[in-house]
């Protein structure tokens, strides 16, 4: 059962792919794809050393993407969904089980020039496998609310930014590629912070295809699962 059941995942689910739509800042929603690099469509990323990891298919430029201005400490949401549309459907379909996690890197400029490529990304939250035996995963939780949080350490300095989702469905990633990154990039402009000097990685550059937390069979009893990506960092 456990070789089927991958099998059945990746025919029921082949075409529910899915994106990130909207950015809330503080509790106020900013609207649809506003602030947000949007990807053609709603496919996955799946080869770990693309520059589409980093934001997506053509992510690497926000060039006709504004950049919205928030204050240190600001908690933000990240809103997901199959289709344009709030209501009808799962947001994420709930198949896609796996991890959901938020990084964040400054820019050297602007939001809107930066490609964000090189050890520029920390890790601010991460969320996996939250009960094994009932096999409920942070995307059941995004499932169930359309959205994720996420706290801006107050210690970033001032200066703009790009926020990195990534939603990684693993539900045919028992062998690579497999795995499907779910990725959305919004920009903003932190308007007061502090002085950390947190640790970066590289997207792409850090995750590798034999990571543990990329290839997995999810439907072998799994008891633990550590996401890619390494530690979250406190702020």
């Amino acid at each position: 059962m456990k070789y089927v059941l991958p099998l059945l995942a990746s025919a029921a689910l082949a075409n529910a792919h899915f994106t990130m739509q909207y950015l809330w800042v503080n509790g106020a929603d900013q609207g649809k794809n506003t602030y947000l690099r949007v990807p053609p469509n709603n496919n996955p990323v799946t080869d770990v050393n693309s520059s589409d990891m980093t934001c997506n298919v053509n992510g690497l430029s926000g060039s006709a993407t504004g950049t919205v201005t928030i204050p240190a400490g600001a908690t933000i949401q990240l809103e997901w969904h199959q289709h344009d549309q709030r209501t009808g459907e799962d947001p994420i379909s709930g198949g896609h089980k796996g991890p959901v996690q938020v990084y964040i890197a400054k820019a050297p400029s602007t939001a809107a020039s930066f490609n964000g490529q090189g050890a520029v990304w920390t890790k601010i939250y991460s969320s996996g496998l939250l009960n094994a035996s009932t096999q409920q995963w942070a995307t059941d939780v995004v499932n169930a609310n359309r959205k994720h949080s996420v706290k801006i350490p107050s210690s970033l300095p001032a200066g703009e930014y790009l926020i990195r989702g990534e939603i990684l469905a693993l539900h045919v990633a028992q062998s690579y590629p497999g795995a499907q990154f779910y990725i959305g990039c919004a920009q903003v402009k932190i308007s007061s912070g502090g002085s950390a000097n947190p640790p970066k990685i590289s997207i792409p550059g850090t995750y590798k295809a034999s990571d543990p937390g990329i290839t997995v069979n999810i439907y072998n009893n799994l008891q633990s699962y550590t996401p890619p990506g390494g530690a979250v960092w406190s702020g």
